[in-house]
């Protein structure tokens, strides 16, 4: 089985988001994205604000949280397929592994923001600024407790594999070489992508720990929101 398979399976999903086609929820799913992103900077600020964690919390932010514009990294992967024989010869094996699971994690973001968004749509006005209450009630109506625990479990192994794989000095070399081809024929997005994963490991002693850290705090608060906590975003 080719190494790229895993990425013809998530251009179908990411094509099956309904917020392609509704410019509304469009407009809502990026007012969501926005308040995770801000929920988030406020819940972890003092362990982002940390000078070796920052360019790892702006690419938690910027990447795996819905910040990044995926029409143009998934028209590249269409594009890779038909070179993926080539590409599986110039990648590293791993590079793509933890390329993947990278953008499987930013995928299932989207997905699970869409169905906040949509769930919204149907509560309020679509001019209603969101507010933490009205996530509180709408996470509890949908009861992502397990999909959102998914993905922390994605995130922790995402963590691993940055530390055991793109610390190497060999794979990283390898990957570099690949940038002239990338360049080429024009796979810069998804080029960047990948190689972000290897410039967010320079500062960190542990990606794994960076994001044990976070994901203990995200487990924290789903447990309150499902609980019944009133505050579950509380600093």
């Amino acid at each position: 089985m080719s190494k790229l398979a895993g990425l013809n399976h998530l251009l179908t999903e990411y094509h099956q988001l309904q917020y392609h086609h509704d410019a509304v929820l469009f407009q809502r799913l990026k007012q969501v994205q926005a308040w995770q992103k801000h929920r988030m900077q406020r819940t972890h600020h003092t362990h982002f604000s940390i000078k070796n964690n920052q360019i790892m919390a702006d690419y938690f932010l910027n990447r795996l949280y819905g910040g990044t514009d995926f029409d143009a990294l998934a028209q590249q992967i269409e594009r890779l397929m038909g070179y993926a024989h080539k590409a599986e010869k110039m990648i590293p094996e791993n590079a793509i592994k933890t390329g993947t699971l990278g953008i499987t994690l930013a995928i299932l973001a989207v997905r699970l923001d869409e169905d906040v968004a949509q769930r919204l749509l149907k509560d309020y006005p679509t001019d209603t600024p969101i507010t933490d209450e009205m996530m509180r009630l709408t996470y509890l109506k949908l009861d992502q407790q397990q999909d959102r625990l998914q993905q922390l479990s994605l995130l922790d192994t995402l963590g691993l594999s940055l530390d055991k794989y793109m610390r190497s000095f060999i794979i990283y070399t390898a990957f570099k070489m690949c940038k002239g081809a990338a360049q080429k024929y024009h796979f810069e997005v998804m080029y960047e992508f990948m190689q972000d994963g290897f410039i967010v490991m320079k500062p960190l002693k542990s990606a794994e720990q960076f994001v044990k850290h976070f994901t203990a705090v995200e487990r924290d608060i789903i447990a309150k929101v499902h609980a019944g906590d009133l505050t579950p975003f509380a600093e």
